[in-house]
């Protein structure tokens, strides 16, 4: 009696945990996302560009943090702000007030740098149409359940981002390069931020599936800098990266919050600037998609319950150890060729010819000097040269 009131009791509590794992189970395996990468990109050059340097490394640092590695990472800076001569601080890059905070650090690995951030490099990355020797760092090796995070900052206007003030890359080109990245089976899903002036005309003309896009301005608006320094001479970051730094910071690995907070990041009184963001394109609730599906890393394995059966049985090897004892070859170097020796080498005579010696050398000569004799003789004395003789004594 007391049996059947304890399962009374609990059943209704054991039927919610067995249909919450069951749901849990089916969202895993309905799941098409299995790892994360980000190609984080900086478009300026000249040191008064400080700031979009720093605005690129700070995202940089927080998407390590949260776990994605740096062979998942894609990194672009058009200029090395760390090594240039007007930095009091060498080989830092600082995204606080009063040097707080160096997003450069000991760890960094730029994979494009300098001249090789181009509008036609950026498009190769995207869709893998990169030369056979290109290192695999500079790759972005994403497959169709990767999730891609997309930063860029620099300069902008209406429809156009500028490359190292030499070039564009319009939104009409970013939106065809999305679209061969979802033909190629490139992506899941892809989130695209970008900080520039007029930011949200950069979105405008995506049609692939899967895509949701942040930006830091509306048509017509200017992406504003924050936080001069008297010490380096230049505004540290801009207004919607700062933000987006600090809403980073509070988020960890486990972190349920979603996008709609990533919305809210930087209201207009904070950025000056009006933010956008696209979501039509993106099949999911923006509720239900994570910060870290994008930010952090992903963990996910694939369970099969098919058994696989051994052809062949396992067989012991001749040679192996026995009774846990193992052999190991001896391996020594080998001892060096004695100078003498190659100073000294002897010469090996080549077997397709035999040397030929000062007697053969001598009885050549000799025989020579009396052919010769007796073919003048003959012609002087016989008055005529025969042929026969001649041809004989020349060949």
């Amino acid at each position: 009696m007391k049996i059947l009131t304890l399962l009374s009791v609990f059943a209704p509590y054991l039927f919610t945990d067995s249909v919450t794992i069951e749901n849990s189970a089916g969202q895993f395996f309905s799941s098409g996302h299995t790892n994360n990468w980000a190609v984080l990109v900086c478009t300026s050059r000249f040191w008064f560009n400080y700031r979009h340097v720093a605005n690129t490394l700070s995202v940089y640092r927080s998407v390590k943090r949260l776990g994605i590695p740096d062979s998942h990472i894609v990194l672009m800076l058009a200029d090395d702000m760390a090594c240039n001569h007007r930095n009091p601080k060498p080989a830092t890059v600082f995204s606080h007030k009063n040097m707080e905070l160096n997003v450069y650090g000991d760890d960094v690995e730029v994979d494009y740098r300098g001249y090789e951030v181009t509008v036609e490099n950026f498009l190769r990355v995207l869709t893998g149409r990169l030369p056979p020797s290109t290192p695999r760092s500079k790759r972005l090796l994403s497959d169709d359940r990767s999730n891609i995070l997309i930063y860029l900052t620099g300069h902008g206007g209406n429809g156009f981002l500028k490359f190292q003030d030499s070039e564009e890359i319009s939104n009409v080109e970013l939106a065809d390069a999305f679209e061969q990245m979802w033909q190629k089976r490139r992506y899941n899903e892809l989130l695209f931020i970008i900080d520039t002036c007029q930011g949200a005309s950069m979105y405008e003309r995506f049609y692939s599936p899967n895509i949701m896009a942040l930006a830091s301005s509306q048509v017509g608006e200017d992406s504003l800098s924050h936080q001069p320094d008297l010490a380096i001479g230049v505004h540290l970051m801009d207004r919607y990266t700062f933000y987006l730094l600090e809403f980073l910071e509070d988020i960890h690995p486990s972190s349920k919050t979603n996008m709609n907070d990533l919305f809210k990041v930087c209201p207009r009184s904070l950025c000056v600037s009006t933010p956008g963001h696209r979501t039509d394109l993106f099949l999911r609730n923006p509720e239900s998609v994570l910060i870290t599906d994008f930010f952090g890393s992903v963990r996910k394995v694939e369970i099969t319950t098919e058994v696989l059966n051994l052809t062949h049985p396992i067989q012991r090897v001749e040679g192996s150890p026995v009774n846990g004892e193992s052999h190991r070859e001896v391996y020594s170097y080998v001892d060096q060729l004695p100078v003498s020796e190659i100073i000294h080498q002897v010469r090996v005579p080549s077997r397709q010819q035999a040397p030929v010696t000062e007697t053969h050398t001598s009885v050549f000569v000799l025989c020579s000097f009396w052919e010769w004799t007796f073919l003048v003789c003959h012609c002087r004395f016989s008055g005529e040269a025969n042929p026969f003789i001649l041809f004989y004594f020349l060949f």
